[in-house]
C-alpha cells in the first residue's frame, strides 16, 4: 500500500488534511459494515465519510481537487467504472487518525482495523494510567500501529518497536506514526524474537480465528484460533525484564464453559517466574463465526485481557 516514499508523504498529508476538515468514522466488524453498505438506496458515498470509512465508490466531482491529488500520489485513487474509490480507509479513535485496508479485507497481507482495535487499546491504556515508568514497549503483530501509537504518550521517553510479519503494515504503521508526532521502529519479523535486546513492555493483539482461508491478521492457529496468542505470551514472559509486563488483548473459544487459554497461562507462567492478573472484556463478540463448522463445539467467543507480569 505504501510503495515509496512519495506516496508515504502523500498519505501523511491525507491524514492532516482529513483532520483539519474534522473527519471521524468508527469502523464496525466486517459483517456489520456489509450489512449496511448492502442495504437499498447505498451506491454512492455522499461525503467523507462515506469514501473513507464505508469505502463506497464515489462521484469525480465529489471530493476537493487537492484530497484527488493526494490520492493520486499515493498510487491509492483506483477507478471503478465511470466512478472513482479510494483503496485505502480511516478510522478514528480518541481523536486520532489511523490508515488502514480497503474493505473488504479479504488479501493475505490485509492490515486490519475494527472492533478489536478500540478494546485493545482501552485495555492497554487503562493498564498503564499512573504506571510505572517504561524503558521499552513491544508491540508484537502491530498490524496500523494503533496500540504501539496510542500508548506513546503514557510511556513518556521510551522506545517503541512495532513488529510485523507484513511490510505492507509497517508501511502503514510508519505512516500512521508520522501523522501522529510518535517515533517508533519498525522491525519486520514474527513475535518477539525479532526484537533484540531488554524489555519491559510487551502489548499485542494477536489473530484469534480460525480462519479457513489462512489469512495472517486473522488466523490463531489450534486451539480453536488461541494458539498464538499462548505463544507469543509464553515468549513475552520469558523475555520480560524483572518487573516487566506483557499486556495481552486477544479472543478465546469457550467450549463447555472453559477457557483453554487462561488454563494453559494459570498452568505455564508460575514455572516462568510471572503472575497473571485475567478477565472477560466482552463475553461475545463475532458471534457469525459460530454458524461455521470449525466452531461446531465452541458457545460463544470470548475478548479477554491478561496481564502478565515478570517478578
Amino acid at each position: 500500500m505504501v510503495e515509496n516514499d512519495v506516496a508515504a508523504d502523500a498519505l501523511v498529508e491525507l491524514l492532516a488534511a482529513l483532520k483539519e476538515q474534522g473527519y471521524a468514522f468508527v469502523t464496525p466488524t466486517p459483517a456489520t459494515h456489509k450489512r449496511v453498505i448492502g442495504r437499498s438506496g447505498i451506491g454512492e458515498a455522499k461525503d467523507l465519510r462515506g469514501v473513507f470509512g464505508w469505502n463506497l465508490p464515489f462521484a469525480h466531482d465529489l471530493l476537493p481537487q487537492s484530497l484527488l491529488a493526494l490520492l493520486e500520489r499515493s498510487g491509492l485513487l483506483r477507478r471503478q467504472g465511470d466512478l472513482l474509490k479510494s483503496g485505502v480507509r480511516v478510522s478514528s479513535i480518541h481523536g486520532g487518525l489511523f490508515l488502514h485496508s480497503a474493505y473488504p479485507t479479504t488479501a493475505e497481507d490485509a492490515v486490519f482495523f475494527g472492533p478489536d482495535t478500540y478494546r485493545f487499546v482501552d485495555f492497554v491504556r487503562s493498564e498503564l494510567v499512573g504506571g510505572r515508568a517504561v524503558r521499552r514497549l513491544v508491540d508484537i503483530g502491530a498490524g496500523a500501529g494503533v496500540g504501539g501509537i496510542m500508548t506513546a504518550p503514557l510511556i513518556a521517553g521510551a522506545r517503541i518497536s512495532l513488529i510485523d510479519t507484513n511490510p505492507k503494515a509497517l508501511g502503514i504503521a510508519g505512516v500512521n506514526a508520522r501523522h501522529a508526532g510518535v517515533d517508533v521502529e519498525l522491525i519486520e519479523g514474527e513475535g518477539l524474537d525479532a526484537a533484540a535486546g531488554a524489555v519491559d513492555l510487551v502489548i499485542a493483539n494477536p489473530p484469534y480465528m480460525i480462519d479457513e482461508s489462512d489469512r495472517t491478521y486473522r488466523d490463531g492457529g489450534d486451539m480453536h484460533g488461541a494458539a498464538l496468542s499462548l505463544e507469543w505470551s509464553l515468549a513475552s514472559a520469558r523475555r520480560l525484564e524483572p518487573g516487566g509486563r506483557m499486556l495481552l488483548y486477544t479472543g478465546v473459544a469457550i467450549v463447555g464453559g472453559r477457557d483453554a487459554l487462561q488454563e494453559e497461562l494459570e498452568s505455564a507462567l508460575p514455572a516462568l517466574g510471572c503472575s497473571l492478573r485475567y478477565r472477560e472484556l466482552d463475553p461475545d463478540v463475532f458471534g457469525e463465526e459460530l454458524e461455521k463448522p470449525p466452531y461446531a463445539a465452541v458457545e460463544r467467543i470470548a475478548a479477554v485481557g491478561a496481564v502478565i507480569e515478570k517478578a
